[in-house]
């Protein structure tokens, strides 16, 4: 991070949606992270959309997918590290647009991802406490919905967080739109399905104001496939009816 405020302690790791390690809280910085070799791995994942990640993983190994636009590239979600050689990928593909980002767990390096290609960074204003490193860079959106471009929408979903945002993009190749979900609308094993964690890691539900909330929102728009952040993680289709389904079975669990 490029903050010079030192704290004691981590808030989104002391936040009961996440935790302090069992050996206490840890540190490092993006400088320290380049000391150990790393690579970007790039992979398309469909006509229009690629996911970036870094091998091997960092923190919590997320990746970054980017989505071309007929307005340039616009990057969902940060992977923690990245370098020049990142750097010089992205550029490669074209103008790069902006970035936005799901909720406060993927925050990690954003402003610093900003800076280096100067561009804005979307996050949802309901969630502006959770920022530790703040840029002239972020833009803290409100509302239920922003339009990035004619064909890319930025969805307020909360759930996992007031702010958590999913990213819905129309003008896929075959015309069925996607899904990129965050973890507001967790990917699972079973690809017929979706989960609904307010804690993911450690196992805290939902409630169904939450859940009805997720479903009310999502409704007006169309989309076969949902991406998660994690390689593999996904409903490869029919994925507005998984969340639909996904969402009676989670009520009717909760509810008994």
């Amino acid at each position: 991070a490029s903050t010079d405020v030192a704290i004691d302690e981590c808030p989104i790791c002391a936040d009961e949606r996440q935790y302090i390690g069992w050996h206490g809280q840890q540190w490092t910085s993006l400088d320290r992270l380049r000391q150990t070799p790393r690579r970007t791995k790039i992979q398309v994942e469909e006509p229009g959309l690629t996911s970036l990640e870094i091998v091997p993983a960092t923190a919590i190994g997320q990746r970054a997918l980017l989505i071309d636009t007929p307005e340039g590239t616009i990057i969902w979600d940060c992977t923690t590290y990245f370098d020049e050689d990142t750097l010089d990928l992205i550029r490669a593909r074209g103008p790069v647009l902006t970035m936005a980002i799901s909720h406060p767990h993927f925050y990690a390096t954003m402003s610093s991802w900003a800076e280096a290609l100067d561009i804005p960074v979307y996050i949802h204003a309901a969630d502006r406490d959770w920022v530790m490193d703040p840029s002239d860079h972020l833009v803290y959106w409100q509302g239920e919905t922003l339009d990035l471009t004619p064909s890319v929408t930025l969805i307020q979903l909360g759930g996992h967080f007031t702010g958590s945002t999913a990213l819905h993009w129309a003008n896929t190749e075959d015309g069925l739109g996607v899904l990129l979900a965050g973890d507001t609308i967790k990917t699972v094993m079973d690809r017929r399905y979706v989960g609904f964690m307010y804690s993911v890691v450690n196992f805290i539900p939902m409630g169904p104001t939450a859940v009805k909330e997720i479903v009310r929102r999502i409704e007006p728009y169309d989309f076969d496939r949902i991406y998660s952040l994690w390689s593999g993680h996904m409903v490869r289709s029919d994925g507005k009816a998984a969340i639909i389904r996904s969402a009676a079975r989670h009520l009717e669990f909760i509810q008994q």
